[in-house]
């Protein structure tokens, strides 16, 4: 079974993440295509057919938001090794955006992180509506609380998650960061037991 373009969860348990350092780079090279070829690519093509659009025909931001608020969970379960974000799903939304190098400058606080959370994660994944006087906008800062009503910019939303992924990335390259690594192992080798199963 495929768990990313042209990698197979047969691929996967074929590789010596224990002694060898090339099979580290398949297996970062095999998420990384994973998470941008179903999910970043996605919304970049999302965004980019309505770059000349007036703010009127604009229709996406929705979609575009939907996609990136469940990655957040997920990329915070790689970083932390969880199989499933069952029953942490807020804990896990907070602690990302506390601790990237990308968010944490938006998001000082937990009531900040609880207001994106139940505003427009829950709302769009729940209800698919954003939850209170807030609009999803494509100008502006990535987020303005003090705007009437509040607005988050879906494509600065976007681009800074990207961001955030490929720092990621970037990390798990590094052979020094084991622990980083393991965490990462730990939710990859997940993937695989459901796709097995």
């Amino acid at each position: 079974m495929y768990i990313a373009p042209n990698f197979t969860d047969q691929v996967w348990n074929n590789l010596d993440l224990d002694e060898n350092e090339e099979d580290w780079l398949t297996a970062i090279n095999a998420f990384e295509d994973r998470i941008n070829s179903r999910y970043i690519e996605p919304v970049d093509q999302l965004i980019e057919f309505e770059k000349d659009l007036s703010h009127k025909n604009k229709r996406y931001g929705f979609t575009c938001l939907a996609i990136d608020m469940l990655l957040i969970e997920t990329f915070q379960a790689f970083k932390e090794g969880l199989p499933d974000s069952k029953g942490r799903s807020k804990s896990l939304f907070t602690k990302f955006l506390m601790e990237s190098q990308c968010f944490s400058h938006y998001f000082k606080n937990e009531k900040e992180c609880k207001e994106l959370y139940e505003q427009f994660r829950c709302g769009i994944l729940h209800q698919a509506e954003v939850q209170g006087p807030v609009l999803v906008w494509s100008v502006g800062d990535l987020i303005e609380r003090d705007a009437n009503p509040p607005t988050l910019n879906r494509v600065f939303f976007h681009r800074e998650l990207k961001m955030e992924f490929e720092n990621y990335i970037g990390l798990l390259r590094n052979p020094n960061l084991a622990d980083l690594r393991k965490t990462f192992r730990t939710k990859m080798e997940s993937i695989v037991e459901r796709v097995e199963s």
